[in-house]
């Protein structure tokens, strides 16, 4: 489209979420969610980052097998200068879109709620958490000489996530089960992304969100310890954690959202998913609260309770939230339910 050409409205994902949407719906029960964790489509070798089978295309729509040593064909960007900024930008501002858009004999409506967070490289993460200090000598000056002792970058796994909420797990195969979404979203999938996961989790809201949805998430993906079961790991999680983070007065101070996505499978065949068995989202209103909350004095308990209960091979980061659809308001706290456990 031609930067002087007007839009078709229709088109927008502004029509899925107010002030453009004006119909809604709330519930108690516990929502399905799809936690596509993504990496995006870069010049990474394979052997550091993994890669799936049809990913990283080049603009043909076949998979470029060595994207280290063929960068330039890479359909997203071809100079790895701009390849960071050019996901960031294609993720948001076309992937979302075409996710919410309602081809012609297709539909969204059973997406009640899909967030975009974008995970930002400032922000706090398990690869450097805060406190954030100066680099000096031992006579306490800066150095002298910053070039030569650069901080070495540990990116984490995952570049963000499609955080995508359906009411039961019915409707997510009626809705992916859709031509558009098997064939012309998959296919931009592998345009935009190396990697995604394919996670099937239960949403608990343990505190709700007051707002449409908060600018900045804490997004901690946590595995069980190997003699521990998913049933006992995620019971605990819910009851014994989420009452210590709630015990805690830093969270009513800085924290305005908290919910536990726990897996019960897998939309298809993809063991990082599986791996995962409680995915944690704490929304914040600045990045600046994110650092202060992790260094409050009350999260050495949680952190204490973390480190006694859960396993190897987890890792959190800080993410900007873009709302691509909302027809979920106002966002209620999960009651407890038999779920079988």
């Amino acid at each position: 489209m031609a930067s002087h050409e007007v839009p078709d409205p229709s088109t927008s994902d502004r029509v899925h979420r107010a002030p453009h949407r004006r119909t809604f719906t709330a519930t108690t029960e516990p929502l399905t969610v799809t936690p596509t964790f993504v990496s995006r489509a870069d010049a990474t070798p394979r052997a550091l980052r993994p890669q799936d089978a049809g990913s990283a295309v080049d603009s043909s729509g076949h998979e470029v097998e060595q994207p280290d040593a063929r960068p330039h064909d890479l359909a997203l960007e071809g100079d790895p200068n701009l390849a960071f900024e050019h996901f960031d930008e294609y993720w948001r501002k076309v992937h979302g879109p075409k996710f919410a858009y309602d081809e012609p004999g297709s539909t969204s409506e059973l997406v009640v709620r899909y967030d975009q967070v974008h995970r930002i490289a400032g922000g706090p993460s398990s690869a450097w958490p805060p406190p954030y200090t100066a680099m000096t000598d031992t006579a306490g000056r800066l150095l002298d000489d910053p070039a030569a002792h650069v901080p070495v970058h540990r990116r984490p796994r995952w570049d963000g996530l499609a955080y995508i909420t359906y009411r039961t797990p019915g409707d997510v195969d009626t809705t992916l089960g859709q031509e558009k979404f098997a064939q012309r979203v998959i296919a931009d999938e592998r345009t935009v992304f190396r990697k995604v996961t394919r996670g099937l989790t239960r949403e608990h809201i343990i505190l709700p969100s007051r707002l449409r949805r908060e600018p900045i998430s804490l997004v901690r993906i946590l595995q069980r310890r190997p003699e521990v079961s998913r049933e006992d790991f995620q019971r605990s999680w819910l009851e014994d954690h989420a009452a210590l983070v709630l015990s805690q007065p830093a969270t009513h101070t800085y924290v305005r959202r908290y919910a536990q996505l726990h897996t019960i499978g897998t939309t298809m065949e993809d063991p990082d998913a599986a791996a995962m068995d409680v995915v944690e989202i704490l929304g914040f209103a600045s990045v600046n609260d994110v650092e202060d909350y992790l260094t409050s004095s009350d999260q050495h308990a949680i952190t204490e309770h973390e480190r006694s209960s859960a396993g190897e091979g987890g890792e959190f980061w800080t993410g900007v939230n873009y709302t691509v659809i909302d027809r979920l308001m106002p966002e209620l706290a999960t009651e407890a339910h038999d779920e079988g456990r």
